[in-house]
């Protein structure tokens, strides 16, 4: 068996375990940690030269963005979501923009926005046990 292969799946397999078990807000930090890894991936891609993986990874990071973007609830809090809609849909224009461009810059600039978003993310405590 090929030992590449197997770690995919059993990397596939975690995923799928851990997106099955995981609170939506520990799924909105994996979509997060998801688009940085990409962004991250994307940018060696770009100091490899290696253009069709730089598409590849920067693809599936807006893709991710996306998923971000739509799964807020704009209808019940347009006021204090609309922001972030807008930050979201900026985020993907630059990418589309590095991508064109080859630009590590903005994908870096891109990664600083995701990673500041994140941050209040994860500050909001999800609800647990109260001690």
């Amino acid at each position: 068996m090929n030992p590449m292969l197997a770690l995919r799946q059993y990397q596939k397999i975690g995923a799928q375990a851990q997106t099955s078990e995981a609170s939506p807000h520990r799924l909105v930090q994996m979509l997060m940690e998801g688009g940085l890894d990409r962004i991250a991936q994307a940018k060696g891609a770009m100091e490899r030269k290696d253009i069709a993986n730089k598409g590849v990874f920067i693809g599936k990071a807006i893709g991710i963005i996306g998923g971000l973007r739509e799964g807020l609830d704009l209808e019940n809090s347009p006021e204090t979501l609309g922001d972030l809609d807008g930050l979201y849909t900026y985020m993907m224009k630059r990418l589309t923009e590095a991508n064109i461009k080859t630009d590590p810059k903005i994908l870096d600039e891109v990664t600083d926005l995701l990673r500041t978003v994140k941050e209040g993310w994860d500050a909001i405590a999800a609800p647990g046990p109260q001690f």
